[in-house]
């Protein structure tokens, strides 16, 4: 099933995939749309409960609040990981799966007999659509695999790797055919029926990040531009708003994953981003790294620094520091708690600690508040069986009024900056495990964003910068300028490039996307890895390390057991 579409409730995948043959499945356009409804459904993998837990695990943003419930994924970040591990075969299949369900389509819609020749072109270039999808994700992990485009006997999947170029090409191939289809529309309305199934927007954004990889600027830049032309556009409100469910289907929303309130069909980032807070009990199993906090400038567009608000901090330890994140008017106990744990209590403030320590969060770019809860900051949570207004304070004392409706996560004797994006407020949804928001793939900012750094590759910097701004803009953020000076004077090409990245991770972080950027760009390993990263208590005391597991972590492991299936399969340099 895929949720929110015309056909859904009439096909929910009651049968397993593959019970039917063709002629049955294609005898009837209910059937039909069906098996298209089952290649949206391959979807959901990485957003519902249960199954969402490895790729926010991968993005820089995030640090595991406790890794070893998450051993696949935690596994790559130790160092650890094997050619056999699940991770890598899960993927694998998952993708192919999603392939071999549209190559289906691809193959037999055409043998429909009471379907309009209009409307199976329209399937057809959604199946081609979400077949490059999954290639696109395949090429991203592995750089190259084999391509099929015929679903083929089981023993006849013997294709070597393809080489990544050929793979990306044919991703452009397929998108193309989309874009061509004059049946596809540019776009659908709130109101649509069909709402949440590709358009020709999606299509030329897609194609846009695919001639990315290949540094085809140029061509990139003129699909980008093509999707503002499709009828997509930044939404009109502030960034915290973009995020809820009645603006789920505004025009910033290119391609999404269509969510409803039930089992296996509601994201679970209400559960994983959530907090114990959180109606039906979230779990905050992510939480979002200090360093990537700290990257967060103010308003101005100066550059955040601590020793603005709190001088010498950066000559002090983490320990000896984190007497400013100390809630006012401490028991003796607490106090005495923080001197063994090697807090600098000459620091403390009795009576304005929280209010000195809320002063470095003020003025900061405004996606910080609308991200994170930052210390001292308000949270209204619905766990309680009414809704209640939380305090994020340390230490802990109670979620309850005798403690002080303090926030509660799953580790009160540590302090990380928890989620707040994604994550209900209220008593609005009870569930955790199926939040019926939708969750973005590819929504119109990062498109600006992504034409920006094109213009910017192509060395137009005024025009790159004016398309940041639009962004920034709608932050709320001071703009860039190639004149003047200060922090947001923008020098160079070299300059504004780290700022575009910096920008995308501002702006799209816990959406599941910026791993995919961050291989792109090569900068996974220096911001996933860098020396002292981890878990970090927000003094910047780490709890645990990542480790850097060599030059192989660049590509992907090959399933050990697809080697052996296939023998024309080549393993990636250094997994051997």
């Amino acid at each position: 099933m895929f949720a929110g579409l015309n056909s859904c409730d009439d096909f929910l995948d009651t049968k397993p995939y593959g019970s039917l043959s063709s002629e049955m499945m294609f005898s009837t356009s209910s059937l039909a749309e069906g098996v298209l409804n089952g290649v949206y459904n391959n979807l959901y993998y990485d957003y519902i409960a249960g199954t969402s837990w490895n790729h926010r695990n991968w993005d820089a943003f995030a640090s595991v609040l406790d890794p070893w419930s998450i051993s696949d994924a935690f596994s790559y970040l130790s160092g650890t990981i094997l050619t056999n591990n699940d991770l890598f075969s899960t993927y694998w299949s998952l993708s192919y799966e999603g392939i071999n369900r549209a190559n289906d389509i691809i193959m037999n819609i055409d043998k429909v007999p009471d379907m309009t020749e209009d409307m199976k072109a329209r399937r057809m270039s959604e199946a081609k659509f979400l077949r490059a999808y999954y290639y696109y994700k395949l090429n991203a992990f592995w750089r190259g695999v084999p391509i099929y485009l015929e679903n083929l006997s089981s023993n006849e999947y013997t294709k070597p790797r393809s080489s990544e170029e050929e793979v990306w090409n044919q991703i452009i191939n397929d998108l193309t055919d989309c874009i061509n289809c004059a049946s596809l529309p540019n776009k659908y309305s709130a109101t649509d029926a069909d709402y949440g199934r590709i358009t020709k927007g999606a299509a030329y954004a897609l194609r846009g990040k695919a001639y990315m990889w290949l540094k085809k600027w140029s061509e990139a830049e003129k699909d980008f531009l093509q999707v503002g032309n499709c009828g997509y556009s930044l939404f009109n409100g502030s960034y915290s708003d973009l995020f809820k469910v009645e603006n789920e289907k505004c025009d910033e929303m290119i391609f999404s994953v269509q969510m409803i309130e039930r089992p296996n069909y509601g994201n679970s980032f209400a559960y994983t981003y959530g907090n114990y807070c959180t109606a039906g009990y979230g779990f905050n199993a992510y939480t979002l790294n200090t360093n990537f906090i700290e990257s967060y400038g103010e308003t101005d567009g100066s550059k955040f620094n601590w020793e603005k608000y709190l001088p010498n901090y950066y000559s002090m330890t983490p320990k000896e520091r984190s007497v400013y994140f100390l809630r006012d008017n401490i028991t003796e106990k607490e106090k005495q708690d923080m001197i063994n744990y090697g807090a600098d209590m000459s620091k403390y403030l009795p009576d304005g600690n929280e209010s000195r320590i809320l002063k470095a969060y003020a003025n900061r770019d405004p996606r910080l508040a609308a991200t994170a809860i930052t210390p001292y900051s308000k949270y209204v949570g619905g766990s309680a069986g009414s809704e209640q207004t939380y305090t994020y304070r340390f230490p802990y004392r109670g979620m309850d009024d005798a403690g002080g409706y303090d926030v509660c996560t799953q580790h009160t004797t540590n302090f990380q900056y928890l989620m707040r994006k994604f994550v209900p407020v209220g008593r609005q949804y009870l569930n955790v495990n199926y939040n019926p928001l939708d969750v973005p793939i590819i929504r119109y900012a990062d498109v600006l964003l992504s034409l920006a750094e094109c213009l910017n590759e192509e060395g137009d910097l005024n025009e790159a910068i004016s398309y940041v701004n639009m962004v920034r803009e709608r932050a709320g953020v001071a703009p860039l300028s190639v004149v003047g000076q200060g922090d947001t004077y923008v020098p160079n090409s070299d300059d504004l490039r780290t700022r575009i990245q910096n920008e995308k991770k501002w702006e799209l972080v816990g959406e599941y996307n910026l791993y995919f950027e961050e291989l792109r760009w090569g900068t996974w390993k220096d911001s996933k890895f860098a020396i002292g990263n981890g878990l970090l208590e927000i003094w910047g005391l780490p709890l645990y390390q990542y480790f850097w597991g060599g030059d192989a972590y660049y590509k992907w492991a090959v399933p050990q057991a697809e080697i052996e299936r296939n023998s024309n399969l080549v393993q990636n340099d250094y997994w051997q």
